[in-house]
């Protein structure tokens, strides 16, 4: 019996060169379309009467999320863009006695599983023993009660081995209380770089620094959108910081551009051919099969993807010589 090794095609209904998008203005319930909290859920609160979100930043609770999932997993080779408004009400760094230093303050986008780790603490900056972090995220120290450094904008990629991307610091930027920022975040996979820009009260504010990866940025894997409160725990004991902060946020948008398929392989298992990829959760996959590349036939039914690590399984056993495709398509 003769085998041949697949090549993939991919059909799509729908053009690649339609992007993903999403955006939230907060005058429905958030909790009703997608959003969630993880940690401490006291920390977000929905404003029914101004549509917005009232957020805390709490350095002494656990680390604690409003996160929203994307339906895709994005990595170091998509495009994408995102965009929030912020307003400061008051902010605090130093507020722990044993934990004097500056803290952030963070929005942007997140990896749940890795973020939700127990052993996770942003706080510590490269730390290994924290696991894979998986960051593109906008953060804000405020001036260090004991350094005075400065009021900084820090915006950084984070990788699954815990490297992080080159420059991205601006300063001395101060998110001035009451103020409405605006903040867009765009990163390009060709140029391997995360530009952001900022409005305040409509005016630009800036210029904020470039980040970009390196030549030996392994990748990351972030799949939440989400305003991150972060511990304090887990830092160096002799250069702790802390923060408590309040603000709201508000019109959140994402936009991404990610092929369907991602990581495609293939093998047989008992006899039947199995394909094994990462998929989006809003887009449909058959598994087609042909011995003579004029007809096609399902060899699979048509399944709802999962995600990443998605199997479509020919139902019947091999008997002659053919080859595979998956199909993928939008409801």
């Amino acid at each position: 019996m003769n085998y041949k090794i697949i090549i993939l095609s991919l059909l799509a209904s729908t053009s690649l060169a339609n992007a993903t998008n999403f955006s939230e203005d907060f005058a429905a319930d958030p909790a009703t379309h997608g959003w969630q909290i993880f940690g401490d859920t006291s920390l977000f609160h929905w404003n029914t009467a101004n549509h917005n979100v009232e957020v805390t930043w709490d350095s002494s609770k656990p680390n604690s999320y409003f996160h929203h999932p994307l339906g895709a997993a994005l990595s170091k080779s998509d495009d994408f863009s995102f965009a929030f408004d912020l307003r400061m009400a008051d902010i605090t760094a130093g507020t722990a006695t044993n934990k004097p230093y500056t803290f952030q303050i963070a929005v942007g986008l997140i990896n749940l599983a890795s973020a939700s780790n127990p052993t996770f603490a942003r706080g510590a900056g490269i730390n290994p023993a924290t696991g894979p972090v998986n960051l593109v995220e906008f953060n804000y120290f405020p001036d260090d009660p004991v350094f005075h450094f400065g009021t900084t904008i820090s915006t950084t990629m984070i990788s699954n081995t815990n490297q992080f991307s080159d420059g991205g610091f601006s300063f001395p930027f101060e998110l001035t209380l009451n103020d409405l920022f605006h903040v867009e975040m765009t990163y390009t996979a060709s140029s391997r770089a995360l530009v952001t820009t900022m409005t305040k009260n409509g005016q630009p504010f800036g210029p904020i620094s470039d980040t970009t990866l390196g030549t030996n940025f392994t990748d990351f894997s972030v799949d939440q959108l989400a305003v991150s409160s972060y511990s304090d725990n887990g830092q160096d004991p002799d250069f702790g910081g802390s923060i408590l902060a309040h603000g709201v946020m508000d019109n959140f948008t994402i936009t991404y551009q990610i092929p369907p398929i991602k990581n495609l392989t293939g093998g047989l298992v008992s006899n039947n051919w199995q394909m094994k990829f990462n998929s989006l959760t809003n887009w449909l996959y058959t598994l087609e099969k042909t011995t003579d590349f004029q007809t096609w036939s399902n060899a699979s039914p048509t399944l709802a993807g999962t995600g990443p690590n998605m199997v479509l399984q020919d139902t019947n056993a091999l008997t002659s010589k053919s080859f595979y495709r998956v199909h993928a398509t939008q409801p």
